[in-house]
């Protein structure tokens, strides 16, 4: 965008050269799929299979809504990645060889000829805008993000944080205090059946008889994830359960091997993530 400004803007513009300034998108405009400044980040958090690379002319004063000048063929290609450096990988050879194809084609040549699928309605289309990623992209949300959801977003944008309370206690006072809580190790998902039904977003350590104790946290989907090691925001990386534990995040357990019916023990969060 600033750069668009600029160049309409300036005493001596390209623009007003009638000089055709062009840009690479990895993806395709103007069909709705996401213009902006992370159109590849987008692409994989709506769990797009189907991709491309488009080249178009800067407009004077709007974010990729130029003319396009060559595009991948419909209906795109598969890509297959599942993170957005494996998805530059592919798409940055893709343009970078019909940015060379379209110079030695002269398509930048007025008059430009528009050949985008939904040529001449780049102005009406419904785009999907590519957004900046930011803090709140990552806030995990346990009411409404299912499993793979959470699984996505770790991998394509992580690391997901939430906030929690914490308890501790100062003389006979209680005191609650809010922490942030950066799942940098992300999750993986319980493949075993699990008799423990935690409330969606409540986390509760998990004593494995014989192994070192876990984080789970039951999704809004009904399946259980599992935490290997948390951060606490000021702090550095751990195990998830020491970590909870030592923040005031959880009770201490007192009494871990109590309970005999089941092949684990538990101590449940004092709170819900938010």
């Amino acid at each position: 965008m600033k750069l668009a400004t600029d160049l309409a803007q300036s005493p001596l513009p390209l623009l007003r050269k009638n000089l055709a300034c062009l840009c690479t998108i990895s993806t395709h405009l103007p069909d709705g799929q996401f213009p902006g400044p992370a159109p590849l980040h987008h692409t994989l958090l709506a769990d797009q299979t189907r991709t491309g690379v488009t080249l178009q002319t800067l407009h004077p004063t709007k974010f990729d809504r130029g003319r396009i000048i060559a595009q991948t063929p419909y209906p795109g290609i598969e890509h297959g990645a599942k993170t957005v450096e494996e998805l530059l990988a592919l798409t940055a050879p893709l343009g970078a060889k019909m940015l060379v194809q379209s110079l030695r084609d002269g398509l930048f040549v007025p008059p430009i000829r528009e050949v985008g699928w939904c040529s001449g309605q780049s102005e009406s289309a419904n785009f999907t805008y590519a957004s900046k990623i930011g803090p709140e992209d990552r806030h995990l949300d346990w009411a409404t993000w299912s499993a793979s959801e959470i699984l996505r977003r770790q991998r394509v944008i992580g690391p997901l944080w939430n906030t929690i309370a914490s308890l501790s206690i100062d003389g006979k006072e209680e005191r609650k205090e809010a922490k942030r809580v950066i799942w940098d190790h992300g999750f993986r998902l319980l493949e075993d059946e699990c008799h423990l039904f935690p409330a969606t977003g409540h986390p509760i350590i998990v004593g494995l008889h014989g192994s070192a104790p876990l984080v789970y946290i039951r999704t809004c989907d009904g399946k259980i994830l599992i935490a290997n090691s948390i951060k606490i925001e000021g702090g550095i990386t751990t195990e998830a359960f020491r970590a909870a534990i030592s923040s005031g995040l959880a009770p201490i357990p007192k009494e871990f091997g109590k309970i005999k019916q089941l092949p684990y023990d538990f101590v449940t969060f004092h709170s819900r993530l938010d």
